[in-house]
């Protein structure tokens, strides 16, 4: 107010005249404690600014919460960004496997439509293995007449077109039925023949009585076909997409390593996406095209523009805390808690940046495969999966401003370092069980195969799942062994289940009761806090010198001087 200005501002002249030159120390001594008192108040008036809601900050300096508004909209923008990602990828996954079964039907004989296990059929004859081998490569020679798809043969590593045929065995050996001697040299040969498009229009197919397929099955390891395919899928025009060429490189492995009278034949397809050659597609294709990569290029700047004003807060709160640390350490004689230090640090904003990141990148790999340039979905569509997890995570932060919401938060928070520890514990038990019923259990029963397959069998008996079928498929081959594989998943299961996960549980639910106490008896003051409350003892001790502060405050703050203020 006018009126109250001018009896300020008389009192402090009337101050200064009676001080006269006698009183100058204590004058400068005054002035000095002013001016520290004047820069207290405005680092806490900074400090309180900056730990307030994009709605507080508003209605305390009409500061619109640009950051807010930008989130909400690159929300919107990523999942669209994703969707539209997540239907053509579906197509080409789609595509992909499509191909595969129809390959396997194809080239392997008598293929039932389901893989046996890993593997997709097996043998069990010396002429099923012959006939096997030359119906593949029969196949092969006639695939342009027999297929539906729109395939044609493509050159291999060597730049060849035509079918390689490579056997493996060992060096030597020779076989006595009558005396049951067996001679082996362990050496392993390779022995390739590339069989071309002309060699195999022979009508008397002269290939097949060769050498190279008489077949010595018991120094035999394995014989592998390899063939590279080109296709295109055309389904993606119906998508008002340009269609997508592609090169499967096909192999079929007769694996005969384990000697066994079993030859588990394994079909693989490894799909390639390449850049269609005269390409001439006419229609409204190329115009959605440019549609995508225009809407690819919002996004990208809107998420750039998210990465400044995060990175950009990062670096304000930063130096505020440095303002913080100087002033505590310089009239306190004390440094701040760790605890105080990391409230400066903001988490989320941090999760954005990364996020940010992220989707920048995958969206400019989407664009680079939108335009045929590049083929590399699976990496693509990893950044852009994960960027959208993060953004959706990071909702919390402005559900966080409601009490009822913030719970999980801060229950998240406080529970966050206990789980961790107890997992720790916990996870060394658990990997005990995992060697132990991996070396014990696995050649008795399928779940127990390997580490990999033991680990997701007993984490799934921790949630419940597939008791009875863990218990029953056991083999009763070993009557020991059998007595084990009960004490072992009974103990398994009383000591996690009961006790273990019962525990975890309690954890969470432990810091869950101390944040609801928190919040009806007052949260534990830190130093933080206790000096952003300092000031009201002070200004009911010395309101005018209060009011004198707050008026020196805002006179000094000058335009450049925003950046220590607009934090967030």
């Amino acid at each position: 107010m006018p009126g109250t200005e001018e009896s300020l501002d008389l009192r402090v002249r009337s101050r200064s005249r009676a001080s006269g030159p006698s009183r100058g120390p204590r004058h400068g001594n005054t002035m000095t404690q002013l001016d520290s008192e004047v820069k207290e108040e405005c680092l806490r008036e900074d400090l309180r600014f900056y730990f307030m809601n994009p709605c507080e900050k508003y209605r305390a300096r009409h500061q619109i919460p640009w950051k807010l508004g930008l989130q909400i909209l690159k929300i919107l923008m990523v999942t669209t960004q994703l969707v539209r990602f997540g239907l053509g990828n579906q197509l080409v996954v789609a595509f992909k496997e499509d191909n595969t079964v129809a390959f396997k039907h194809l080239f392997l004989k008598d293929y039932s439509g389901t893989d046996e296990d890993d593997y997709s059929c097996s043998i069990y004859t010396q002429e099923d293995a012959y006939e096997s081998i030359f119906f593949a490569i029969n196949q092969y020679h006639l695939l342009k007449n027999i297929s539906l798809a729109a395939l044609d043969y493509g050159e291999n590593e060597d730049n060849r077109i035509g079918l390689k045929v490579c056997k493996q065995h060992y060096k030597r050996g020779t076989m006595l039925s009558s005396n049951e001697t067996l001679n082996i040299d362990s050496d392993i040969e390779i022995d390739c023949v590339h069989l071309d498009l002309l060699t195999l229009s022979e009508s008397s197919q002269a290939w097949k009585r060769s050498a190279f397929f008489r077949l010595e099955f018991y120094r035999l390891l394995q014989v592998k076909m390899s063939f590279h395919l080109k296709g295109i899928d055309l389904q993606t025009i119906h998508s008002r997409e340009l269609p997508d060429c592609y090169v499967f490189q096909n192999t079929i492995t007769f694996d005969n390593k384990a000697h066994s009278g079993k030859i588990k034949i394994y079909f693989d397809s490894e799909a390639n996406i390449e850049e269609c050659k005269a390409l001439n597609v006419s229609g409204s294709t190329q115009k959605s095209t440019r549609h995508v990569l225009v809407f690819d290029t919002f996004v990208i700047l809107i998420c750039l523009t998210s990465l400044v004003l995060c990175t950009r807060s990062i670096v304000l709160a930063l130096r505020l805390r440095k303002r913080f640390l100087d002033f505590f350490l310089e009239k306190y004689r004390r440094r701040v808690c760790d605890a105080d230090r990391w409230e400066f640090v903001n988490g989320w904003y941090v999760l954005v940046i990364i996020s940010d990141l992220m989707t920048i990148v995958g969206s400019i790999l989407k664009m680079e495969i939108k335009a045929k340039n590049l083929t590399n979905y699976d990496l693509c569509s990893i950044l852009l999966g994960t960027s959208t997890l993060f953004v959706w995570v990071g909702v919390i932060r402005y559900l966080g401003y409601f009490q009822a919401y913030n719970v999980l938060i801060l229950t998240m928070q406080a529970s966050l370092p206990k789980v961790l520890r107890f997992c720790a514990c916990a996870g060394m038990i658990y990997l005990g069980y995992t060697f132990c019923g991996w070396i014990v259990l696995g050649p008795y029963h399928d779940k127990f195969e390997n580490l990999n397959i033991v680990a997701e069998c007993l984490f799934s008996l921790v949630n419940g799942d597939d008791m009875f079928a863990t218990f029953a498929q056991i083999q009763q081959k070993s009557i020991l062994v059998w007595l084990f594989s009960r004490l072992y998943l009974y103990s398994f299961i009383s000591l996690f289940i009961y006790m273990i996960l019962s525990l975890f549980i309690a954890l969470i639910t432990d810091s869950y009761d101390t944040i609801k106490k928190y919040q009806q008896n007052g949260f534990p003051e830190t130093d933080l806090q206790e000096f952003l409350k300092e000031c009201s003892s002070k200004e009911e001790y010395q309101k005018e010198p209060s009011a004198f502060l707050s008026c020196i405050c805002c006179l000094r703050r000058r335009g450049s001087d925003d950046h220590l203020i607009l934090i967030n």
